[in-house]
């Protein structure tokens, strides 16, 4: 069965400074790196829904460097980032400004969210 345009997904396989992650490997991340900080780069409606456990929510479109340096002060605290999914750009955005601003040690949640659901993970709702 071919695939329908709905299928492919909007942001590249892989980001320059970035990991690419599935739901199971983060999990293992949250759990092996205490210091991992989570940023969930959805709207603040779709955070409010549901989002990972300790996720700081930062819209990609207005993350700021102060943004960043306020719940990850240092630029070799790994950070994990998700937004949507496959067919969202917010967390390949906002990859791309946290290497910009000299983050090292990056993991992408590329699945994101809807991964997650489909994975039926523990979801926080607020």
């Amino acid at each position: 069965m071919a695939s329908s345009a709905d299928d492919k997904p909007y942001v590249p396989d892989s980001l320059p400074g970035a990991t690419v992650v599935t739901a199971e490997e983060t999990i293992e991340l949250i759990l092996a790196k205490p210091d991992l900080v989570v940023i969930d780069a959805r709207k603040k409606t779709e955070y409010m829904k549901g989002h990972i456990e300790g996720a700081h929510n930062i819209l990609n479109t207005t993350l700021t460097l102060a943004d960043l340096e306020a719940v990850s002060p240092h630029k070799t605290t790994p950070l994990l980032i998700y937004c949507n999914g496959i067919r969202c750009q917010r967390s390949s955005d906002a990859i791309s400004k946290a290497v910009k601003w000299g983050y090292s040690e990056i993991f992408w949640f590329r699945g994101g969210w809807k991964e997650w659901l489909e994975k039926r993970l523990p979801a926080v709702t607020k």
